[in-house]
C-alpha cells in the first residue's frame, strides 16, 4: 500500500510541474515571446492545455472574475499541496 501512496505522491509532484510549465508558457504566449503558429510550440501548448484544463475548468467556474489575471493554477497548486500533506501526515504513517 505504501508503494501506491508513493506513486500517487510522485504523480502529484509531476502534475505540479506540468501546472508550472503551463503557467509559464501562457505568460510567454501572452507577451509574444513564443509564436503559437510554430508547430512545435503549438504541439507543446495543446498537450499542456489538454493536461491542465480538466482540473482548472471547475476552479475557474468557482472563482470570481479577476480581469486578465488567472489565479486558478495557484489554487490548483495549493490544493495539490494540501492533498500531498494529508497523504503524508495522516494516511502514510498508518499504512503497512
Amino acid at each position: 500500500m505504501r508503494a501506491i501512496l508513493n506513486v500517487l505522491i510522485l504523480a502529484l509532484d509531476l502534475y505540479k510541474l506540468v501546472i508550472i510549465v503551463a503557467a509559464v508558457m501562457s505568460w510567454l504566449i501572452a507577451f509574444n515571446v513564443v509564436n503559437v503558429r510554430n508547430e512545435v510550440v503549438r504541439t507543446i501548448w495543446s498537450s499542456l492545455v489538454a493536461l491542465t484544463e480538466p482540473a482548472l475548468r471547475p476552479i475557474r467556474r468557482l472563482l470570481p472574475n479577476t480581469g486578465g489575471l488567472d489565479i486558478s493554477p495557484i489554487v490548483l497548486f495549493l490544493l495539490i499541496l494540501l492533498i500531498e500533506q494529508i497523504i503524508t501526515l495522516y494516511i502514510y504513517p498508518y499504512v503497512f
